[in-house]
């Protein structure tokens, strides 16, 4: 209940700002460590040159640290350009103010290696180096054996550390998305049960339905006419097409639980275009490209697929049907053209169907709308057709998922 209530109180950039705020908190504790440095700086007789010099590395380096260790979970860009520099500064200080306690540094430049040097090998390389370079410069500024130990271990085990932290998080992302995947296969695989419960209990009723108001019909014929008859004949046909109805209105029910592909539809196309004697010209990338992107963009191109060839089927009265699917940049486009009665009126754009029958082409426009595609009918210039279907295409979110 919190949660969610921040959450309409505050919107995702809300939410984003404060948690890189709270970030640079939790960091910036840590940079406390740095105060005997620059109290060293001021606790000896030095020039203001000396003093304020070593004091703009330390303001610089709490800067950069700043700026990208807190944002490690998503690092900005050019993160190892920061890593880089806050190097550069923790060398530039050991080599200049080699008493003050500079090579503390070291334990800093370490932590963000271990959070933001993205190949995990690189980053424990990366850490190990700064532990090298701690021990180099420990020992030409002299330092105590026993403050060497002291903060020798801070470098390497802080650092290891924090790459292992970042490898969890990684792999509690992963299994977040793995989750989110098993979830959403398992809505899947209830949603084709629920159709196939639905097609098995109630499709082979409603089909002993029509067939018996159909024995019977014929069954009335036999008998002496009168008004009589002719009432119960009426009233079985309507029983009968009532069955038929609600059996189609079940199919395409579970139609829709079912998602269609490109390699199904074309297929099924084929069939239904040589059954009319209407030759297919049919791409070959139509089934080399299903299952190669987005799901629902290539759900709402099949959908497209099986109206467009229904209405060449019913009402152009075509030789040829050509279907191809082209890709053109970001955009995945489905053609089907004929070349049936094309210049006669078969497209009633006031209503937006074909011919004086079928489900028309608003339904087909909103299948692409919702995917983020769109919908083009093109007369041509002699006789047919073109339907042109496009989808955006989200090659990488089905490839990822």
């Amino acid at each position: 209940m919190a949660e969610s209530s921040i959450d309409k109180r505050f919107g995702p950039a809300d939410s984003s700002r404060s948690a890189r705020v709270i970030g640079m908190l939790f960091t910036a504790v840590w940079l406390v460590y740095l105060i005997q440095p620059v109290t060293t700086l001021f606790g000896h007789h030095h020039s203001a040159l000396y003093t304020y010099g070593g004091l703009a590395i330390v303001v610089a380096f709490c800067a950069i640290y700043l700026t990208y260790v807190p944002s490690w979970p998503h690092p900005l860009p050019r993160a190892l350009v920061g890593v880089a520099a806050l190097a550069a500064l923790a060398v530039a200080a050991c080599v200049l103010y080699p008493g003050t306690g500079a090579s503390t540094l070291w334990i800093f430049v370490a932590s963000a290696a271990g959070l933001l040097v993205p190949s995990r090998r690189w980053a424990i390389r990366a850490v190990i180096g700064c532990g090298v370079c701690y021990a180099i410069f420990s020992a030409t500024a002299h330092v105590d054996r026993t403050d060497f130990l002291l903060d020798l271990l801070p470098v390497i085990f802080v650092g290891l550390a924090l790459v292992g932290l970042r490898k969890q998080v990684e792999l509690m992302a992963e299994l977040r998305r793995a989750r989110e995947t098993v979830a959403q296969l398992a809505a899947n695989e209830e949603r084709l049960r629920l159709a196939r419960d639905m097609h098995d209990l109630t499709g082979q009723s409603l089909s002993m339905i029509t067939l018996k108001s159909e024995l019977a019909v014929r069954l009335l014929r036999r008998l002496p006419e009168g008004p009589d008859r002719d009432r119960v004949r009426e009233e079985i046909e309507q029983v009968a097409a009532v069955s038929r109805q609600t059996l189609h209105d079940i199919r395409e029910a579970v139609s829709g639980y079912r998602r269609p592909t490109l390699a199904v539809e074309v297929i099924t196309a084929r069939t239904a275009l040589e059954a009319a004697g209407i030759t297919s010209h049919d791409d070959a990338d139509l089934t080399l490209w299903s299952g190669t992107f987005d799901p629902d963009a290539e759900a709402a191109l099949a959908w497209c697929l099986r109206e467009a060839v229904t209405n060449v089927v019913r009402h152009s009265g075509a030789r040829n049907c050509y279907i191809s699917l082209t890709r053109h940049e970001e955009t995945l486009s489905l053609e089907v053209r004929d070349d049936g009665r094309g210049g006669s009126g078969t497209l009633d754009t006031s209503s937006g169907t074909f011919g004086t029958s079928g489900s028309g082409l608003h339904g087909m426009s909103e299948r692409l709308s919702a995917v983020g595609g769109a919908l083009a009918i093109t007369p041509g210039p002699v006789r047919g057709f073109t339907v042109l279907a496009s989808v955006p295409d989200r090659r990488g979110a089905a490839v990822r998922s």
